[in-house]
């Protein structure tokens, strides 16, 4: 490799860590700052009606701009009291149980239902696992893959693994300039392909997780632009979200039912219908 292109590499690798940095900062609007933003009349409904409830997981009916709507996101917390009671965002099986409860609830009443993503994944604790996390994400995506209402998902800070997923399954997926949707986090995979969490920064780079790299592969719909980033400047990106959320939800309520399915049934087969051919970092 010529000097010039490890240069090139380097600050290519230098602007996807940025973004990195950006989807985690402290000041970053949570989902409650855009539920109170965008949303009138939110009543949080609580309980999987099995073990318990989850606060990683926020959601209920709301209103948006006069619609009724199912409206769902993971809220990490800003204080440490808050992030406690919230468990960082990272939700239990209780929680992704909770979502189908109220996403089937959604769909007998005909409500679209709104999802917000913003956590490092699912909690991976024993008692989690002893309470079926693997399954009860598993029953979120296939629930939503075959739900008879609009969905859109809306990706606002860091998307991480399956925990991400689970709420990600929608006709409509969009993802705030600044955020990251990934598999696995920067550290994670850098453990394993480097045996240390210090080429995070490389590993972020070669998993393509920023808004761009996600909009050019098809596995997102829409980039929502931030201005000055909306740690900066709440306002303009609440505003730019506002629009993209209307325009979308006219138009696929607008659509039959029928169609609306088996669009989100192709966009569904068409994750797996294009390998891209990319050379190994160093």
């Amino acid at each position: 490799m010529t000097a010039a292109a490890a240069d090139q590499q380097t600050q290519a690798v230098e602007r996807v860590w940025q973004k990195v940095q950006l989807a985690r900062h402290a000041k970053r609007p949570l989902f409650l700052d855009y539920a109170a933003a965008l949303f009138g009349e939110f009543d949080i409904l609580q309980g999987d009606r099995v073990f318990g409830d989850d606060k990683a997981i926020l959601g209920g009916l709301a209103t948006f701009d006069g619609q009724a709507v199912m409206l769902i996101g993971q809220h990490r917390g800003r204080s440490t009291r808050e992030r406690i009671e919230h468990n960082f965002g990272m939700a239990h099986p209780e929680g992704y149980r909770k979502v189908v409860r109220l996403i089937k609830l959604a769909e007998r009443f005909g409500i679209p239902v709104l999802t917000f993503i913003d956590t490092q994944g699912a909690y991976p604790g024993v008692g989690a696992e002893e309470r079926g996390q693997a399954q009860a994400i598993a029953e979120c995506l296939a629930v939503f893959s075959a739900l008879n209402v609009p969905t859109i998902a809306t990706i606002i800070g860091e998307g991480g693994s399956g925990g991400a997923l689970a709420l990600g399954v929608a006709d409509r997926v969009n993802m705030l300039e600044n955020s990251i949707y990934s598999v696995i986090s920067p550290e994670g995979c850098a453990s394993i392909l480097w045996k240390t969490a210090e080429q995070a920064p490389k590993a972020s780079a070669a998993l393509k997780l920023t808004a761009e790299d996600l909009a050019g592969l098809g596995l997102i719909d829409h980039v929502i632009r931030e201005g000055a980033g909306a740690h900066i400047d709440s306002a303009a990106t609440i505003s730019a979200l506002h629009e993209a959320l209307r325009a979308q939800l006219d138009h696929l309520q607008a659509m039959p039912n029928a169609e609306r399915l088996n669009q989100r049934y192709a966009k569904l087969m068409m994750y797996n219908s294009t390998i891209e051919q990319t050379p190994a970092l160093a």
